[in-house]
């Protein structure tokens, strides 16, 4: 990665981080977790070149056929956009926070995951990472360096950010 790169996405990470309206939501674990808005989150996605769309066209959180961002994690936000600059490839996000997801703590309505649409550049970047064998669900997994987990459903990668993957 190129030192302007780096500077760029840390002048990104800084300005999401002391921006207006970005506030702590307190949660079960013992600490906080940053909560963005979607407009900050697709104003973050733009500036790294990551594309969203949805099946519904729409952005509303409490419809399933939509893609919204609103409740997204700083740090799931974070790790797309260390996906996109680390891998090289064209990222679409096709899920976010929107109703209809399975639940859980760890769960797209909690913040912690996003949908990418597959593509040749992006799978093959996940394959290098380590294979660590099926869901629950029968999706193959593979888990990065930093302990994301990169779920295959398919028609999408289903990627569950524990933290922003080394930003």
């Amino acid at each position: 990665m190129t030192f302007r790169r780096v500077l760029s996405a840390l002048v990104l990470v800084l300005g999401v981080l002391f921006a207006p309206g970005v506030g702590l939501a307190a949660s079960h674990d013992a600490y906080a977790v940053s909560k963005l808005t979607h407009a900050q989150a697709t104003s973050m996605f733009s500036s790294a070149g990551i594309t969203w769309s949805s099946s519904g066209g729409c952005s509303n959180r409490n419809v399933s056929t939509c893609t919204s961002f609103d409740q997204l994690n700083l740090a799931t936000a974070q790790g797309a956009v260390t996906l996109k600059h680390a891998s090289g490839c064209a990222l679409n996000i096709t899920g976010g926070t929107e109703t209809g997801h399975a639940s859980g703590t760890y769960s797209h309505w909690n913040g912690y995951k996003l949908d990418f649409g597959k593509n040749t550049c992006i799978t093959n970047y996940i394959h290098r990472f380590t294979y660590i064998g099926l869901r629950g669900d029968g999706a193959p997994q593979y888990k990065s360096g930093s302990g994301n987990i990169y779920a295959d459903e398919g028609s999408h990668w289903d990627v569950l950010y524990y933290n922003c993957g080394g930003c």
